[in-house]
Order: structure tokens, then C-alpha cells, then sequence
């Protein structure tokens, strides 16, 4: 089974993905991996440079400080650079998961429904916090203004569309107890295989 992870900014979607590791599952990073084929695709290359301009890529590497400013300045550049993004994301989750040995799978993504990756997925999770608490922990972990974690948490769908959409909720503000949480979806995702 695959089951996509999903969450906004500061939820602790990543906590999560990494206890699911701890724990010996599969997680595929979409965050990770589309970094990864932004440096190493040639196509992807140069069509961001086309659509960035030359900053895109500083000394042959990505130029991440100049995609996330063209990419976080408003919603139409961000489509834009998911246009090229997300298919080659898709793909390579898709030959990631064939490798994988028959067993629950999970992939993490900021952007699981924007992306249309939930159409891939056998089951999608949301991890959910509260608005202050996902700023709060945004701007800590980032170090960054609360102004530019709020147009970035104002980019993504909110929580309350994800939630009507998630097949399960995990709850993740500081008087919730995500580990036991996550046991219990496993436990819940388990019995269905």
C-alpha cells in the first residue's frame, strides 16, 4: 500500500515521516527528491532557467534562495514551477515504489492534493496542528519572520479542505501525543494488507 503524508507548513509531517523510518517503513521525501532531480535533470534545468532566469543555478548547483523567491512571490510562479516539477516527481515515485518489497510505503508532501500525487496513493494522512502552533515552530526551525511563513502557509490548501480530503487525521499540537497516534494508524493501516 501506499499511503501519502500530508500536512502544512510546521504540522511535523517530517516528524512523522521520520518515526515511520525509525520504525523501518519506507518513506519517499517528495521535498527531498524533487531537490534532487532540480540539480540532476537536464530538462528540469533548463526549463527553470528558462521560466527563472540564469540565478537559477549559481556555479552549476541550484540556486535555492532564488527559486524559493520566485517560487513563494505568488501562487501563479509556484503552478509554474510545479508544472515542471511534478511530473518528474511523480515518476520517480512511481519507479521508487516498484523497487520497493511488498509492505506499507509511505510518501511525504507538502503539497499531496495541489500536486495531484493522492491520485497515486491507496490511502493519504494528514498531520494537523494548529495554525500559532505551525507558525510558531515554522519560524523557529526555519529562522524565519512570521510574514513569510504566513504567505507560504497562505499558498497551501487549507487544513480544513485537507481535512474533509485525508482518509486520517493525526493530531499533532503539544497536548496530543503523535507517537501513539502513529502507532495507531499503523496498527489501523496494517490490518488492511
Amino acid at each position: 500500500m501506499k499511503i501519502g503524508i500530508t500536512g502544512g507548513i510546521g504540522s511535523g509531517k517530517s516528524y512523522v515521516c521520520r518515526q515511520l523510518r525509525e520504525k523501518g517503513y519506507p518513506v519517499y521525501s517528495c521535498d527531498d527528491e524533487a531537490k534532487r532531480l532540480m540539480q540532476e535533470d537536464t530538462d528540469i534545468r533548463s526549463r527553470l532557467t528558462a521560466l527563472v532566469g540564469p540565478d537559477a543555478y549559481s556555479e552549476g548547483k541550484l540556486n535555492r534562495t532564488a527559486i524559493a523567491q520566485y517560487l513563494f512571490l505568488n501562487k501563479e510562479n509556484a503552478e509554474k514551477i510545479n508544472h515542471i516539477v511534478h511530473p518528474t516527481v511523480r515518476l520517480d515515485m512511481e519507479q521508487w515504489y516498484r523497487r520497493q518489497s511488498p509492505t506499507l510505503c509511505f510518501v511525504e508532501s507538502a503539497i499531496l492534493f495541489e500536486a495531484g500525487f493522492d491520485t497515486a496513493m491507496d490511502a493519504t494522512v494528514l498531520v494537523l496542528a494548529d495554525d500559532d502552533i505551525r507558525l510558531q515552530r515554522a519560524m523557529q526551525r526555519d529562522n524565519a519572520d512570521a510574514g513569510s511563513i504566513r504567505n507560504r502557509m497562505a499558498q497551501q490548501l487549507p487544513q480544513q479542505e485537507i481535512s474533509r480530503r485525508a482518509d486520517y487525521i493525526l493530531h499533532n499540537n503539544p497536548d496530543d501525543n503523535i507517537e501513539v497516534e502513529i502507532l495507531k494508524l499503523l496498527k489501523t493501516l496494517n490490518g488492511k494488507l
